[in-house]
């Protein structure tokens, strides 16, 4: 079944044509990433298939009653709204559901005659059939499954407008999971998480009963998520039936069968044009001009014409020129800190943390977010300093920071004007250095503020390469880069002759480039000689397990019974409910905790008796109501 179709699609911004006549699927229960180079038209994409643009051409058929999901940007919300709420409206026709039959319970319990309580009694049951075959009983559980995943327990209890960009982001991506759109859309979803909530929303996925449809930058994600791969490029749309790794390779091969076919026609062209000049030589020198061959020249012309001409394929896309200028070497030890504890408040980040960095080393910093992994980089930096213990910077150190969040004072300033700044260069050499990170012709003259997230990062990418410095100190440094980039990105830094520490959540990236991994949690700081994945199977045995957050429940307020109740049969049986969809709340909750699964069966098998015996109880109920 197709879940989704567009037919000729073709959209226009600014004069500059995205793509034309552009037609595909989606399968349901398909798992695709959507790929293709910043600026391809991917985001458009999304729009417009979620209705937030519609097409200048073409036509977009959604499956009937299919629900689409997609955050094109972040909600406006009340003064006051907290993170839960923003969490539990994805709930809101349910918990009405459920202040209804709480009301019908208050009714039922008056005096009534037969015929009002009667109807009362049907309206009760199939509200509640409808409430609990739609998991009315489980919004409190499922909530915290999506809250402990993310990571967003923080954020709960937060007002929705006091929080950064990014935790709206990650509130935002918790209510569209909860929410189960048939077709789920996700833009850049790992960017805002840490690497234990992308991995989490990876298994989640997986299980997802609905269609996913992701862009994404990140490799490893795409490898666990997705089943095909949808490419755009050059507005034109081609379906491979593979994960991202297996794409890759498919199209190289793809792309060079299709130079081979465009040499092989070439030449027959070029065979075909000598052919037809020979011709009407010959034709023209015979006395008199022979007719025959120039009839057949013109044939010969015709069958070139009528040719479907194969283009030329590009074999090596536009990439950025990454080379960093030679530099003086640092002394052996770069960067250490020795029994260092930082605490904001209350709460302790780390204590005796030590840490070390020698000349050319490639370490990275892992954790979760809020665990102090960029405090570590700001004291680095001199921007924070240490509750105790030793911070130091070797000796001459040229350091050299890429922020994930980079700005310049001025966001009016010309881009070139930027860069200049930093690099001491005549205004020609600027050009011609920012070509090579693709800022061509008139774009060198655009203003900064007006600069995106990629574009951004590829200017202060530009200001580095050619600046005095032997230790690169990145944040996040893939963030807003497409998957090309990252990749020349990461072959610069292979060829970099200092020293790397990098905080990043690209798994791809740390276990390409990083050997060595300091990994933050609990308060401690563990080492590992080795890189991230090899990190990750040793970090059990060493390390605490983090806990799932307790993630604060809105507690509905229990009815009372007014005074004139049916009987004190009545009054037990409610009791007894009451304390039964306790005991079911509580094994839900210790259902998202345990990973043995000797235990994880015994506990399906104490819900399923107590769901048996609750809804036992609902018929007895139903009987002295009669």
């Amino acid at each position: 079944m197709i879940i989704c179709s567009a037919q000729e699609l073709s959209k226009m911004f600014g004069g500059h044509l995205i793509f034309e006549e552009l037609s595909f699927e989606i399968p349901e229960k398909a798992r695709i990433g959507l790929v293709g180079r910043n600026g391809s038209g991917k985001t458009t994409i999304f729009k417009l298939l979620s209705g937030v643009e519609a097409p200048d051409k073409g036509l977009i058929h959604l499956k009937k009653g299919a629900k689409v999901g997609y955050l094109a940007q972040i909600p406006q919300y009340e003064e006051g709204t907290k993170g839960m709420d923003v969490l539990r409206s994805a709930f809101s026709d349910l918990i009405k559901s459920g202040e209804r039959l709480k009301e019908l319970e208050i009714e039922m319990g008056a005096e009534q005659d037969p015929d009002t309580l009667n109807r009362l009694l049907d309206e009760y049951g199939k509200i509640q059939d409808q409430f609990t075959l739609a998991g009315g009983y489980e919004i409190d559980s499922t909530i915290s499954k999506i809250v402990n995943g993310l990571g967003i327990g923080d954020l709960v209890e937060k007002e929705f407008n006091d929080c950064s960009g990014g935790e709206q982001t990650k509130l935002c991506l918790g209510l569209i999971l909860l929410e189960k759109p048939d077709l789920l859309l996700l833009d850049e979803p790992t960017n805002h998480l840490d690497i234990g909530a992308v991995e989490w929303l990876e298994d989640f996925l997986k299980e997802y009963e609905g269609t996913v449809l992701c862009i994404s930058h990140d490799r490893y994600f795409l490898d666990n998520v997705i089943t095909k791969v949808y490419d755009l490029e050059d507005g034109e749309l081609t379906i491979y039936h593979t994960d991202y790794s297996g794409f890759v390779k498919e199209k190289e091969e793809n792309l060079m069968i299709e130079f081979h076919a465009y040499q092989e026609q070439q030449k027959r062209i070029k065979k075909m044009k000598e052919a037809i000049k020979r011709l009407r030589e010959w034709a023209n020198q015979a006395n008199p001009p022979n007719e025959a061959l120039h009839k057949r020249a013109r044939n010969m012309e015709r069958a070139l014409e009528r040719m479907e001409k194969i283009k030329r394929p590009i074999l090596d896309r536009k990439k950025m020129g990454l080379e960093f200028e030679e530099t003086d070497r640092s002394g052996k030890i770069v960067f250490s800190m020795e029994e260092v504890s930082k605490s904001y408040g209350e709460k302790t980040l780390f204590q005796d943390a030590s840490f070390l960095v020698h000349f050319k080393d490639r370490t990275a910093i892992v954790g979760q977010n809020g665990t102090g992994k960029s405090t570590i980089i700001k004291m680095l930096l001199g921007e924070e300093t240490a509750d105790a213990g030793k911070v130091k910077i070797g000796s001459n150190v040229k350091l050299g920071y890429l922020s994930q969040h980079f700005t310049v004072a001025d966001p009016n300033v010309r881009l070139i004007d930027a860069f200049r700044e930093e690099v001491t260069v005549a205004e020609g050499d600027a050009r011609h250095i920012l070509a090579k990170f693709l800022f061509y012709g008139p774009n060198v003259f655009r203003k900064v503020g007006q600069l995106s997230g990629g574009e951004k990062m590829r200017l202060r990418l530009a200001q580095l390469m050619h600046q005095d410095i032997n230790f690169l100190v990145l944040d996040e440094p893939t963030n807003h880069l497409d998957i090309d980039s990252r990749e020349v990105l990461e072959d610069a830094l292979e060829d970099f002759k200092g020293t790397i520490l990098a905080v990043s959540h690209d798994r791809y990236f740390l276990n390409k480039l990083f050997k060595k991994t300091y990994w933050i949690q609990k308060g401690k700081l563990y080492f590992f000689d080795g890189p991230y994945s090899w990190a990750k199977e040793k970090l059990p045995a060493i390390a605490p397990q983090e806990e799932p957050v307790a993630v604060p429940v809105i507690k509905e307020v229990p009815v009372k019974a007014t005074a004139k109740q049916r009987s004190r049969t009545l009054e037990d049986i409610e009791a007894d409910l009451e304390q039964l969809e306790e005991e079911i709340y509580a094994i839900d909750e210790r259902l998202l905790t345990h990973e043995d699964l000797d235990v994880l069966q015994e506990l399906y098998k104490e819900k399923e008796q107590k769901e048996s015996a609750r809804d036992r109880m609902y018929q007895e109920l139903d009987g002295l109501m009669a």
